[in-house]
């Protein structure tokens, strides 16, 4: 079957032919009809993701398929059920195997590309929100990259949540999409100094942020006493040194945010907030954005989409 292998760290990923693989104890086998690509793919392929297999492997975090076997010890989901799951790995590709525990029954109505790319994104901008900021209703949440994967889902959600949003993005293009994701309020990164313009809103009570580097230093000079900063990821490349006598002096509070790690300490915790996206999409209240749709072959173009940030909301692989 055809992957998309990272054979070392030293050279790109490519798409490769390998042995189809067989679902152990615990595990299905799924006919994969969509892979959301996200930011830590590109990490992976380089090696500086925290949670990276040794080489060779196959890229894709999240999928959506159709369960095709069991492994020994599997009685669910039923063969032949669509499935999302997030596996870490193994997603671009025509098939895969996953842990059963993990796969969550996909609606009918929702499609694959949709389910695919919802997990991730949706699920990281809930339970950071909800369970790590504890986000009120009446309060501004600040959310920078705010047209990325994650960051537009944290507009969504934020919004859904009765908060005001201040949506931070690169130029006119991606502001109009956080704005039709109920964004209030809209700061161009390239033109507008985000401390500034924040601060003239009346300051950030929670702060989304996906992207490190300068824009973390400016959303920290715009928080209000008591804020929350949910530190979610780099895209920047620049993690920025915290400094300590600010967050002292303004009681502000810097939490860290992995969706990943929930699954090794609290996996619980994921599929309730999970159960509750699904129903929150079933009743309309959340309109996932894809920005891209490619097939397998053009998977090195799906990445490149992300890496030069040409991307909005998702970008979704499907063999």
């Amino acid at each position: 079957m055809r992957a998309m292998q990272v054979s070392s760290f030293n050279n790109a990923p490519k798409i490769g032919i390998v042995p189809e693989p067989a679902p152990k104890k615990g595990e299905v086998l799924l006919q994969i009809s969509a892979c959301g690509l996200n930011f830590a793919d590109l990490l992976m392929a380089q090696g500086t993701y925290q949670d990276t297999p040794t080489p060779p492997f196959t890229l894709g975090m999240e999928v959506c398929g159709t369960v095709l076997a069991h492994g020994a010890g599997v009685d669910s989901p039923a063969i032949g059920t669509r499935v999302a799951v997030f596996g870490g790995a193994g997603g671009m590709a025509e098939k895969g195997v996953f842990p059963a525990a993990l796969c969550q029954p996909v609606p009918d109505e929702m499609p694959a590309e949709v389910a695919a790319g919802f997990m991730v994104a949706y699920g990281t901008s809930h339970l950071a929100l909800t369970r790590r900021a504890n986000l009120q209703t009446g309060e501004t949440l600040l959310v920078l990259g705010a047209a990325g994967g994650v960051g537009l889902t944290a507009v969504e959600i934020g919004k859904a949540m009765g908060a005001t949003v201040i949506a931070v993005a690169r130029g006119a293009d991606k502001l109009a999409i956080a704005k039709a994701a109920g964004a209030d309020h809209l700061i161009d990164s390239t033109t507008e100094d985000i401390k500034s313009v924040v601060k003239s809103l009346g300051g950030a009570d929670v702060v989304y942020d996906p992207v490190g580097g300068d824009a973390f230093k400016a959303a920290l000079g715009a928080c209000n006493r008591e804020a929350r900063i949910l530190v979610i990821g780099f895209a920047s490349g620049d993690v920025p040194p915290v400094p300590a006598n600010i967050i002292l002096v303004k009681n502000i509070s810097v939490i860290g945010f992995y969706w990943g790690g929930y699954l090794h300490f609290n996996p619980g915790a994921l599929r309730e907030s999970l159960a509750e996206l699904m129903n929150w999409h079933a009743d309309g209240r959340l309109k996932p954005h894809i920005s891209h749709v490619l097939p397998l072959d053009q998977a090195a173009d799906a990445l490149e989409l992300m890496r030069s940030r040409k991307s909005t909301g998702k970008v979704v692989v499907k063999p």
